[in-house]
Order: C-alpha cells, then sequence, then structure tokens
C-alpha cells in the first residue's frame, strides 16, 4: 500500500539558475526534464502543485548589458525571463503527459494567462499545475516574495524551495565538511543565527503568515517525492 503524502498542496519555489544544470546560462534539457520529472511523480500521488520560478538564467545572458539600466527596467526583463522559463517548463510537463497552465502578473495574453486567483485555485483542484510566471508583477520585489505571496493566495499547506543544496546547514557545505543540516529550524532560529533561507521580505511574510518553508535539493533523484512524503528530507522552517 502507498504511503499517503503529507502535503494536499504545495507551492514549489525554483530558480532559474536550477534549470542551467552546469551551462553558464539558458535551459538545459537533459534538466528541466529531471525536474519535471519529480514532479510527476508527486502530481502522480495527488499533490497540487503551483510553481513560482525566477529567470536569473535567462538574464544572466545580459546582465553585463543590464548592470547599467535602471532597476524597474532591468526589473521588467527579469520578469519576462521568468515567464520564458514559465513557458519551457510547460511545453517539458506537456511531452510527459501533466497538463500545465501558465499565468502571468504581466498581460501576455498571446502566451500566458493573466493571474487570477479564482482560476488558478480551480485548475489546482483540476489537478493541472499552475505555473507562476512574472513574479509580482511589480519591480523591486524578488521572485522569493511573489512565492510567498502566491503560496498564501492559493493557501497552500507548505512553501518548497528547491536549491542545490540539500537544506540549511550550520556552515557551507562545499567550504566546511563538518558543517551540519538542520532537520527542523525555527523563523526566530533562523533570523537569530542569520541563516539566508531566502529574502528578508519574503521570509517575513511566510513567518508572518504562518506558512512554513522546506528548504531541499531538486537535485536529488526522488527528493520532491520523499519530501511530500514527510520523509527526512531537506530543512523544513516552521513557526
Amino acid at each position: 500500500m502507498s504511503q499517503a503524502p503529507s502535503y494536499k498542496r504545495i507551492l514549489l519555489k525554483l530558480s532559474g539558475e536550477a534549470l542551467m544544470g552546469d551551462d553558464n546560462y539558458g535551459i538545459n534539457r537533459s534538466t528541466i526534464e529531471q525536474i519535471v520529472g519529480q514532479i510527476k511523480e508527486v502530481v502522480e500521488l495527488g499533490v497540487q502543485v503551483g510553481i513560482v520560478i525566477g529567470g536569473g538564467n535567462i538574464f544572466r545572458g545580459v546582465s553585463s548589458a543590464a548592470s547599467g539600466m535602471d532597476r524597474a527596467t532591468a526589473d521588467y526583463m527579469g520578469m519576462m525571463a521568468t515567464v520564458m522559463n514559465a513557458l519551457a517548463l510547460k511545453d517539458a510537463m506537456g511531452k510527459v503527459g501533466l497538463i500545465a497552465r501558465v499565468q502571468s502578473a504581466l498581460t501576455m495574453q498571446q502566451i500566458a494567462e493573466p493571474y487570477v486567483r479564482g482560476k488558478a485555485m480551480q485548475y489546482l483542484e483540476e489537478g493541472k499545475v499552475v505555473i507562476f510566471g512574472a513574479g509580482t508583477g511589480n519591480p523591486f520585489f524578488t521572485t522569493d516574495t511573489a512565492a510567498a505571496l502566491r503560496g498564501m493566495e492559493m493557501n497552500v499547506d507548505i512553501m518548497l524551495k528547491a536549491t542545490k543544496v540539500d537544506g540549511v546547514y550550520t556552515d557551507d557545505p562545499k567550504k566546511n565538511p563538518d558543517a551540519v543540516r538542520y532537520q527542523t529550524l525555527t523563523f526566530d532560529e533562523a533570523i537569530g543565527r542569520n541563516l539566508k533561507v531566502m529574502d528578508a521580505t519574503a521570509f517575513a511574510l511566510c513567518r508572518d503568515q504562518h506558512l512554513n518553508i522546506k528548504v531541499f535539493s531538486i537535485f536529488k533523484q526522488g527528493a520532491l517525492k520523499r519530501v511530500v512524503l514527510g520523509e527526512d528530507e531537506g530543512t523544513l522552517v516552521h513557526c
């Protein structure tokens, strides 16, 4: 008998860099297929999945040219990069039989639906994956903050922050082999120990609205499934 998932509805926060693989920028096809495969595993368990994705992998290719830009202009360019990533994810999902919808906080009617909360929740309840593009639709706010907002709006059970490191550590595990992974942390402990879980605005929103965060590595095969099954994977940051 298969184990029941611990969470019915999740919000997965993916950085754009997660799609790069070992490339310097852009989208690595084998990497995106591996990530989509993990998402399919949890959808087949009956978990409702929303995704907020960054755009750093696309924007990195023009970052030197953008260095002297007005901040708001550069941020809008970054938002468009997130929509490009969202479309790539949707395409990869369609190839493995997943039904996905892209909703954008910026109006791009030809390629994405506008973000509508009620419609997004309906899609989730129908078993479709909803990919939220263009961040919050406002400059000066990161996609971490967008993930916190969408997670609260979608009434998710938990936010899952997918990274290259399998949790939050006492020190940088790449530099210090004796660094220890925290299994759990409170928000106050993370703040007190100056642990960089996500940007300060997003972190404060999650803490104030009691939205727990699980930090894990999307590059460990089967890690996402283990997280939703409640197994010891990653680090849980809780109230």
